[in-house]
């Protein structure tokens, strides 16, 4: 993981604006947002993408999807959010370290 970019954002290496951290989890802006608010959420523990995860992940994916919502709302999305999770080069993941992407606000863009 000496070269993951998420990994050294979590060790401390690259600065990052984070918004939230804990034991598990770190939460920080996206450096190129296409939202008003738009976040990332990556779990401390290197997973390369939803297609590596095993039943060893199910409690920090689980406290994830349990702490999406509050971030969202101190974020003052109290009327909803969108939460993104791209997998494998196909499906748009660039950085191959597990992120979620948590959008929300008055420009939120639409699908299509």
């Amino acid at each position: 993981m000496n070269d993951c970019l998420f990994c050294k954002i979590i060790a401390g290496e690259i600065p990052s604006d984070k918004v939230y951290e804990d034991e598990q989890v770190l939460v920080f802006k996206d450096i190129n947002p296409h939202a008003d608010v738009h976040l990332l959420m990556v779990p401390k523990q290197h997973i390369v993408s939803l297609d590596e995860l095993g039943p060893e992940h199910d409690d920090v994916m689980a406290y994830m999807m349990r702490t999406l919502p509050r971030i969202a709302k101190d974020h003052g999305l109290d009327d909803g959010f969108r939460t993104i999770i791209n997998t494998g080069k196909g499906g748009g993941q660039v950085v191959f370290h597990l992120h979620i992407h948590l959008l929300g606000g008055k420009n939120l863009p639409g699908f299509g």
